[in-house]
């Protein structure tokens, strides 16, 4: 059981499970100038589906690189900013992983699951707490400035694994994964 998986007494409410949603390329990258470095439709399909009912939580950059909410989930920004305003009344802001998991409780949201969607350094921090990573491994090594960190293999295990061909929506090939962290 993942350190946020863990109640702190008995009557105590589950906490979600925190859950990566990542699409990495071969080499580790997983953004370029602020950007995704492919157009895959399929992928963002998954990625919508994934996360529709739910809230997610997201760096100011990523934020700003999309510019509104999504539709149909709760967005949360994490940011180290005090002041921040996302100019959309919808949406949160927290400054700690800690604080965007009290406002899921705060929210009519399905709750089984707080989904971490980007950027690098939000994965990084909430990597260490992570019970679930749904990764699109892009078959391709393109250029990029933004790495995804590389798992440990005595850490996580592939529970799930669709392989999908490139075509006409989707420039890549890639394999869909679901990961769970070892007990």
């Amino acid at each position: 059981m993942t350190d946020n998986q863990k109640s702190n007494s008995p009557n105590s409410p589950q906490l979600p499970v925190l859950s990566l949603v990542v699409a990495v390329a071969e080499n580790g990258v997983i953004g370029n100038a602020g950007d995704l470095p492919w157009r895959m439709s399929g992928d963002l399909k998954r990625f919508k589906q994934l996360t529709m009912g739910h809230a997610m939580v997201m760096g100011r950059k990523t934020y700003d690189s999309i510019g509104r909410p999504l539709p149909g989930r709760v967005t949360i920004v994490l940011t180290k900013q005090r002041d921040y305003d996302p100019q959309h009344g919808e949406v949160r802001v927290a400054h700690s992983l800690e604080e965007a998991t009290q406002q899921l409780v705060q929210t009519e949201m399905q709750q089984d699951q707080l989904f971490v969607v980007g950027g690098a350094e939000i994965y990084r921090l909430a990597l260490p707490h992570a019970g679930r990573i749904y990764r699109t491994v892009v078959h391709a090594t393109p250029e990029g400035d933004t790495r995804f960190a590389e798992l440990d293999a005595h850490e996580w295990r592939v529970v799930e694994q669709t392989e999908y061909a490139a075509d006409e929506k989707n420039e890549f090939a890639c394999t869909w994964e679901v990961l769970e962290r070892m007990e």
